[in-house]
């Protein structure tokens, strides 16, 4: 276990609630380490990024012509957003309306203290951060005496009925308590979102397990962005952090969407090349779809394809799929298990059962969009899309480790 690798993933989780402030987070390590940001897609600097609300796009350029690298995560996770119009008074409760935001695992939200974070826009169209890591709401369940064969039927809850937090018990507007946290009066709009305040953790005897919120999948997010600063490479890098994964990357930001193209249409116009010689180059690139995989469940082995159910600490999982719902390509899979064994890092194969749905990455959209070679890869986990989620410490380096040999090979 590295643990410097650990306590930098736990702080770069616990400051970033939402995708906002995972761009920031991004931001102000790319920052750092000598990149510059870019605001136009005209004379991109060699070593830069740009920052699109939930997005954030980096890059390294290489020699001219020379083949891309480009890895691709997510920065959203499932969540409760708060609406535009929240407040309730209902019953003695002041209440917050909200919107279930992508797969949640409702039953992971209950009975947590949760912090409210986002941005807010001015009338001018500013955009301000706030994250408020106080206990400010929780969804309480119904007790056992009041639902005696909740354990035998399981918890069933309806997502208008029975999510919306409780915040307090004295009347005030969202939109005041808005203000006073964000130091802005000229709201005009706002994002707000829940999340579990609880900090980032390694637990087991003997250490061997990380527990936090939103490891899928500001893990992979964070290991590119590791990857990208700490290689070395004659490729142009690039790191590509879309938001709306969760929901189904149709949108401006997402990996649907044409931020990554017109980066990639920038530096060949950049580097003098016509239609032919940037399709030529696509052709000899690789794209990285970093997203987390299912780990085997000890107590639930029986939904796990018994020859392709990855084990904790036993290294990032190829993930495969006949049917395309995965990226990966024997060659594919080829050219990145020699990555690994050169950092030394194992790795496994994932696929899932033939009677149960399969989910879906970036890495077939950014195929299908661009004519590149991607290849889907994942750190295992329990619980995903739970408020807290589950994976093993070791792996978190395994990864890391692959994103930087993928950007210098």
């Amino acid at each position: 276990m590295s643990t410097t690798d650990i306590q930098d993933l736990a702080a770069w989780i616990d400051s970033s609630p939402t995708p906002f402030h995972v761009v920031k987070t991004a931001s102000e390590r790319l920052l750092s380490k000598g990149f510059t940001q870019a605001t136009s897609f005209v004379d991109l600097p060699d070593s830069g990024f740009m920052c699109v609300d939930g997005s954030v796009i980096a890059w390294r350029k290489g020699p001219k012509g020379s083949p891309f690298r480009v890895m691709g995560a997510h920065t959203d996770s499932p969540n409760l957003r708060v609406h535009p119009r929240p407040d309730i008074t209902n019953l003695g409760w002041s209440q917050l309306g909200v919107e279930i935001y992508g797969g949640v695992l409702l039953n992971s939200w209950l009975d947590r203290d949760l912090g409210i974070a986002g941005r807010v826009v001015d009338s001018a169209g500013r955009a301000t951060l706030f994250a408020e890591h106080t206990p400010l709401a929780r969804v309480p369940q119904l007790a056992i005496h009041l639902d005696r064969e909740v354990n035998e039927r399981g918890v069933q809850l309806d997502k208008q009925a029975h999510m919306m937090p409780v915040w307090g018990t004295t009347q005030r507007t969202f939109s005041e308590w808005l203000q006073n946290v964000s130091g802005v009066s000229d709201i005009a709009a706002f994002d707000a979102h829940l999340f579990d305040i609880t900090p980032a953790a390694v637990l087991g005897h003997d250490a061997s397990l990380f527990a936090s919120a939103r490891l899928d999948n500001q893990l992979s997010c964070w290991a590119a962005v590791n990857g990208l600063i700490n290689s070395s490479g004659d490729h142009t890098s690039i790191v590509v952090l879309n938001d709306h994964e969760e929901v189904g990357s149709e949108s401006a930001t997402g990996a649907g969407g044409p931020l990554l193209e017109q980066i990639i249409a920038s530096i060949n116009e950049q580097d003098g090349h016509g239609v032919a010689a940037s399709a030529d180059r696509m052709r000899a690139s690789y794209c990285l779809s970093a997203d987390n995989a299912h780990a085997i469940h000890p107590n639930y082995p029986e939904r796990h394809e018994p020859r392709h159910a990855p084990r904790i600490n036993e290294g990032p999982a190829i993930k495969l799929n006949g049917n395309q719902r995965y990226a990966t390509s024997s060659r594919g899979a080829a050219f990145i298990t020699a990555v690994a064994t050169r950092v030394g890092a194992p790795v496994q194969t994932f696929v899932t059962r033939n009677n149960m749905p399969c989910g879906s990455t970036i890495g077939p959209i950014t195929a299908t969009r661009l004519g590149i070679e991607s290849v889907d890869i994942g750190v295992p986990q329990l619980s995903m899309h739970s408020a807290r989620e589950l994976c093993g410490v070791n792996d978190v380096s395994h990864l890391r480790a692959i994103a930087t040999g993928f950007f210098s090979v």
